[in-house]
């Protein structure tokens, strides 16, 4: 029993360690249409928006980091992307949590 609950008190701070990302706007997979795009990325835990970076990969492979606004909330970051044309992005997030510990992923999304 005692083996249980340190393998669990392990998982458990292992899982608080990193910035998981909850939700996104535009979402995974998602079609938007115009030319500008409002990012929203709500994470599970508290994230240094200062030093964190949203990269928007654009259809020809080629990147362009985007402006992170002030954070409304602690776990929220937001960005817009602008002059966007028909094809196929992947937002690039790397973010630092208060802990000390960086998260990174992508969340691909079309515009039509």
């Amino acid at each position: 029993m005692a083996r249980l609950f340190i393998s669990i008190a392990l998982f458990a701070s292992v899982v608080d360690a990193h910035a998981i990302l909850k939700s996104a706007v535009p979402g995974s997979g998602q079609v938007v249409q115009g030319a500008e795009v409002a990012i929203e990325l709500r994470f599970n835990s508290r994230i240094d928006g200062k030093r964190s970076r949203i990269t928007l990969v654009v259809p020809d492979g080629s990147t362009k980091p985007l402006a992170i606004r002030d954070q409304a909330a602690p776990d929220i970051l937001n960005a817009q992307a602008e002059g966007l044309k028909s094809g196929s992005y992947t937002i690039r997030w790397q973010v630092l949590a208060n802990d000390g510990h960086i998260s990174r992923g992508e969340v691909p999304f079309r515009v039509q």
